[in-house]
C-alpha cells in the first residue's frame, strides 16, 4: 500500500525517541504538504523507514490513520 498524499499521520502521531518527537507532536522534517523531507536519506530514523502502510494502520481516511497510532502509542508506552 502507497502512502496516502496529505496525510503524515505517521510523522504526527507516534513518539519518534531518536529524533526526541513526542507522541502527538508534528515532526520537525514534515513538510507543509505533510511529506517526509528526509524521505530516502540515510537521516531518516530505521524506525521510520520501517514503517510501511498498511489498510488496517491507515484506515479510510486520515482522522482514522491519526486515530490507530494514537492507539498503538498508548498500548506500548507501558512496555
Amino acid at each position: 500500500m502507497a502512502c496516502r498524499p496529505g496525510c503524515g499521520a505517521c510523522c504526527i502521531a507516534p513518539s519518534i525517541s531518536s529524533l526526541a518527537k513526542p507522541a502527538g507532536v508534528r515532526c520537525i522534517h514534515l513538510t507543509e504538504d505533510l511529506r517526509c523531507a528526509i524521505f530516502g536519506s540515510d537521516r531518516r530514523p530505521s524506525c521510520c523507514s520501517g514503517l510501511q502502510a498498511s489498510a488496517e494502520m491507515c484506515g479510510g481516511h486520515r482522522d482514522e490513520a491519526l486515530a490507530w497510532l494514537a492507539r498503538l502509542e498508548a498500548d506500548t508506552a507501558a512496555c
